[in-house]
């Protein structure tokens, strides 16, 4: 396998006398909610919950596949960043130069709606904001999209309304999507393998409280899902993707040490480790490189500043608050990080005879008042998952 070049340094010098945080931190103050856990619904289709992409894109081309990606897009306060993101992701598919550069689908990384997941909140928030977007959206849940509302008067049961929205077990209308033309997506279950031929993507739930929480059930089905995807080592790309972010340098969240500790034991379990990490919960944009002790280095991407007016600062470096020195921290380093405005990711991945690449570029959106101007570059990133 061949692997990016790791980089050991603490800081980044900018100037004479400026730094950048380049190590992820703990967050002293931060409360682990665990009574906020809620039971899982049951899953819609059958174990072990795989979906194959062709069921929902018959037409999808063989050797590349481009996709957006972002998190935690809902909320109803400023919704011009949330429709911002969205009109410029459109604006990618219309202006793509080749078919097989148009971004097939969007997959969001959770929180589509704030502050509870009620299905009254799915019109103003997720549908009509997405409205002219071309492709299909797949998700997985976020913290929001499960917690319930003590008052609603209605006393749904968590996730009601995300399931029927991305879980059913048909394409149809949804009943609390307005005048919508999106019908609902058919993911088997709360947790499940996106199967496309480039890539396997594992979609993890991580449940409702602040550092996450991944039941047994889960767990022992992640493991065998790692372990099986070893079979397509070099052929396929390996991409998980779990709402809470297990490295941030955030003053919001900070890391998780829960998510941490789980994915560190599941990947030794499996004896496998995914080839990129991506994330939401933490409202901005981080690019994290982590060593493992077989040498190979994985991208950790928080990728959560999809449309939430509110983002999180980075935290400030020797800020007693927000320690970056423990053990669960080393080999992990910050290598970009955008904590100002809003973006999303465009993820290519492309198999030529030679190689099998994945390509991720993050886009930053202009001021919501400036229409003249449209989405920036800001970082990319490239691994090369061909076996040698």
């Amino acid at each position: 396998m061949w692997y990016q070049p790791y980089i050991y340094s603490i800081y980044i010098r900018m100037s004479a006398n400026e730094t950048i945080r380049t190590r992820q931190v703990f967050k002293l103050a931060a409360i682990d909610d665990q009574e906020k856990f809620k039971p899982l619904p049951p899953p819609t289709g059958t174990y072990p919950y795989h979906l194959d992409i062709k069921q929902v894109l018959p037409d999808l081309p063989a050797h590349k596949m481009v996709f957006h990606m972002t998190g935690d897009t809902g909320g109803i306060m400023l919704p011009a960043f949330k429709q911002r993101v969205a009109a410029e992701m459109v604006k990618q598919y219309h202006d793509a130069a080749e078919p097989a550069d148009r971004p097939s689908f969007f997959f969001h990384l959770g929180d589509v709606v704030y502050n509870y997941g009620q299905a009254a909140h799915y019109y103003p928030q997720f549908f009509e904001i997405y409205e002219q977007y071309p492709g299909p959206i797949f998700a997985i849940a976020g913290n929001h999209d499960a917690d319930l509302d003590p008052l609603d008067p209605k006393s749904p049961q968590s996730l009601d309304a995300f399931v029927h929205v991305f879980c059913d077990t048909k394409p149809q209308a949804v009943s609390f999507a307005g005048n919508s033309k999106r019908y609902s997506n058919i993911q088997p279950n709360i947790y499940w393998t996106l199967k496309t031929p480039l890539a396997d993507i594992i979609c993890m739930y991580s449940n409702v409280p602040r550092f996450g929480t991944i039941t047994p059930e889960e767990k022992e089905w992640f493991i065998q899902e790692l372990k099986n995807a070893k079979r397509s080592k070099g052929e396929k790309a390996l991409i998980l993707c779990i709402h809470h972010a297990p490295y941030s340098g955030d003053t919001n969240h900070g890391s998780s040490m829960p998510m941490q500790l789980f994915l560190n034991a599941a990947f030794e379990a499996a004896d496998n480790i995914p080839d990129a990490v991506f994330s939401g919960h933490v409202h901005n944009y981080q690019r994290f490189n982590k060593q493992y002790a077989n040498g190979k280095i994985v991208p950790f991407i928080v990728a959560g500043a999809g449309g939430y007016a509110d983002l999180h600062k980075i935290a400030p470096l020797n800020d007693f608050s927000f320690p970056d020195k423990n053990s669960l921290l080393n080999n992990v380093i910050l290598e970009k990080y955008c904590d100002t405005v809003h973006g999303f990711l465009k993820i290519s991945i492309e198999k030529t005879k030679e190689q099998l690449v994945l390509q991720g570029d993050y886009y930053t959106i202009p001021a919501v008042d400036d229409v003249s101007s449209t989405a920036s570059l800001f970082d990319s990133f490239k691994i090369n998952l061909t076996e040698k």
